[in-house]
């Protein structure tokens, strides 16, 4: 069977991605959960996914003697290995531009996620409400967000980004824990689907892990000194 190294529910947007995609896929997966004691060389979290991927970085998930240890390229050998989950679209144009937009977020959107990082137990709009008063650059990346899920949603007629639940829709999903957090204000429809992203089943119950985890740690909390 897979089995899927991640790291903290509550913050580990990386994590989530392969971890929704395959739960809302419905493909079987063992959970290795490695708590975020810290980053240094020498802690638990770096030993353990030393031994596991040259990166010693979470996720990685193993097939077998494959270890595969970057979001993108698990997202496409988990879709290339169950072709019936049609986890990419099945138009070739539309297969093109959801890859596109998820190469965006790998790469991109970098003010939004130092700024904004994500953290699905605290509520903080007064934080949010001055990020977005003082961090232009956040603000930029929302309104990309805006133009680009507000196309997507237009042309393929929703609930999902490309129709049907995607990568694509994976990718974004820890974006959308973030604009719920920190309380930044979209417009009526991209709020929607950030909702609706919230309420598909391998999203909830991930929500609902990191919820039940209460493993506050003070490195991943910039804004508040304790739970």
């Amino acid at each position: 069977m897979l089995k899927l190294y991640i790291g903290n529910k509550n913050y580990s947007s990386w994590s989530m991605r392969p971890w929704v995609l395959l739960k809302q896929a419905g493909i079987a997966f063992d959970e290795v959960r490695v708590r975020f004691d810290s980053f240094d060389a020498g802690s638990e979290f770096k030993r353990t996914m030393g031994s596991v991927t040259p990166t010693g970085k979470v996720p990685a998930l193993v097939d077998g003697d494959l270890v595969v240890w970057d979001t993108l390229a698990i997202a496409e050998y988990v879709a290339e290995t169950w072709p019936d989950k049609q986890l990419w679209p099945a138009d070739a144009k539309a297969r093109a531009r959801a890859r596109s937009v998820c190469a965006e977020m790998h790469s991109g959107f970098t003010a939004l996620r130092s700024h904004c990082p994500m953290n699905i137990e605290a509520h903080l709009p007064d934080t949010g409400a001055l990020i977005w008063r003082d961090q232009p650059g956040v603000r930029a990346d929302v309104q990309r967000l805006v133009e680009m899920w507000g196309a997507l949603l237009q042309e393929h007629g929703g609930p999902m980004l490309f129709g049907q639940f995607t990568v694509a829709d994976a990718y974004f999903a820890p974006v959308c824990m973030r604009l719920h957090t920190y309380a930044l204000p979209v417009p009526p429809h991209i709020a929607a689907y950030v909702q609706r992203v919230r309420e598909l089943p391998g999203v909830k119950a991930w929500i609902d892990e990191a919820l039940a985890e209460k493993d506050f740690l003070d490195f991943e909390e910039p804004y508040r000194l304790g739970r």
